[in-house]
């Protein structure tokens, strides 16, 4: 349960927050925050890329103060465009260097593993693939699943794109639905498939398990593999947030970020969502393996601000 801090000097003030992020996660987050500090918070939800996409078109004229974004991609394609203002130190010092904007223009909030979800009745670990490049094997013909229209999918083509290079990009692309990959709506719906026995394994982030476990208990037929040696598949995402440049409501905004990286919010988080705290000295749910285990790929995440070359490449060999 989150701890209101007491209401502060900024009573009255009216934050506006573009949010990536659905209701049901930030929700608890900014009514704790509203208790907290007596500043009224109007939220937009959205699409991440929309949102992004809707902020770059208002431009300078963006009603937005605070930007939550579910990827870095986003995040980086607005600092890119000069949207964005610094934060201040003691609130990137919070978080680790690679989980934050190398200029200090946004920070992660919670870390998001990539996975390969699969269904432990039909798919022994042993016989589990090393890398998502073993997908493409015809032992594997139309028993994976992905889903390129989500968000976290797109961001994991385009670090794809950075780490491999565009060709070996595509022709992955290529072979998998050559190979009979299976298009879902998103990671939910992935991880039903898996556990139903439609798909073998599928493309997604590691918490939408621990969701279906919470609820449906440990029978639940599917679990999740995170690859190692760096797989591209072990990619590690951040959910971050950055404050306009326009904004009027600076130290508000600031207040706000602040809080998202405060014990209270980031044990909420790991807590209630089974996803990774960005910040020192918060217990991991201990469903998680820890992030410090996790082998992932070496990567800044302000590279992968390039959404629309991946989106393009996705249409340009038929993933939707």
């Amino acid at each position: 349960m989150l701890i209101a801090l007491g209401a502060g000097a900024l009573a009255q003030t009216t934050l506006t927050v573009y949010s990536g992020r659905n209701e049901a996660f930030i929700g608890p987050v900014v009514a704790s925050f509203e208790a907290a500090t007596g500043i009224d918070v109007k939220v937009r939800y959205g699409n991440t890329a929309e949102l992004a996409a809707t902020i770059l078109e208002e431009g300078r004229n963006s009603p937005a103060d605070v930007y939550l974004a579910q990827d870095a991609g986003a995040l980086g394609a607005l600092a890119a465009a000069g949207l964005f203002q610094t934060l201040p130190e003691d609130i990137l010092a919070k978080v680790e260097p690679r989980f934050r904007s190398p200029e200090g223009l946004w920070v992660g909030v919670t870390g998001r593993a990539r996975v390969l979800v699969y269904n432990s009745n039909n798919v022994s670990a042993e016989d589990l693939p090393k890398s998502v490049f073993e997908l493409t094997d015809p032992k594997w013909r139309g028993r994976v699943g992905w889903a390129p229209g989500n968000g976290s999918f797109q961001a994991f083509v385009t670090a794809m794109r950075v780490v491999e290079g565009e060709e070996r990009t595509r022709q992955w692309l290529t072979d998998m639905l050559a190979n009979g990959v299976q298009e879902y709506p998103n990671n939910s719906s992935q991880v039903e498939a898996v556990a139903r026995g439609e798909i073998d394994l599928g493309l997604v982030n590691h918490y939408y398990l621990f969701r279906f476990l919470a609820e449906q208990g440990e029978n639940f037929p599917a679990r999740n593999q995170y690859l190692s040696d760096a797989d591209i598949g072990s990619l590690v995402n951040v959910a971050g947030a950055g404050i306009l440049a326009t904004s009027e409501q600076t130290e508000a905004a600031e207040q706000f970020i602040d809080f998202l990286l405060s014990p209270e919010a980031q044990q909420h988080f790991t807590d209630t969502v089974f996803e990774y705290p960005l910040v020192k000295g918060i217990v991991t749910n201990p469903l998680l393996l820890p992030l410090s285990e996790l082998q992932t790929p070496n990567l800044d995440l302000s590279d992968l601000q390039d959404l629309e070359g991946t989106l393009e490449l996705l249409q340009e060999v038929g993933a939707f």
